[in-house]
């Protein structure tokens, strides 16, 4: 009975470390496309210059060599990060400027209507 009880709470913290995992690398992949779309733009640079160099030096697979490290770089950093966030053992849930990630509304922005100044005080 205790073997059994220990099983699944085993199964238990794994799924919810895994689940913490997945969030975590879905969360810094939107924030890496949305909020550092300027260092996208500046690794696009330095890798076309970069392409452009090698390309004297080994000219069929330049692209593709810094096409893909960009991109492995990238991936790495994502699940590197959700890593280490994971295992110091940060849920999403905790922290404050992810509310728009679990569904819960924002309660202290209500909406102000242009002609409401006009109106709201008319019955």
């Amino acid at each position: 009975m205790a073997l059994a009880q220990s099983s699944s709470l085993g199964k238990t913290y794994f799924l919810s470390v895994l689940k913490s995992f997945l969030i975590w690398a879905f969360t810094l992949a939107v924030c890496l496309l949305v909020v550092g779309f300027p260092l996208v733009v500046l690794m696009a640079t330095v890798g076309s210059l970069l392409s452009l160099v090698l390309q004297s030096v080994m000219p069929v697979s330049a692209v593709l060599l810094v096409a893909g490290s960009l991109i492995g770089f990238n991936i790495l950093a994502v699940i590197a990060g959700a890593a280490v966030l994971t295992f110091k053992g940060i849920h999403p849930k905790e922290v404050v400027w992810l509310n728009w990630l679990h569904g819960e509304a924002d309660t202290t922005q209500t909406s102000v209507y242009a002609a409401c100044p006009l109106t709201c005080d008319v019955k």
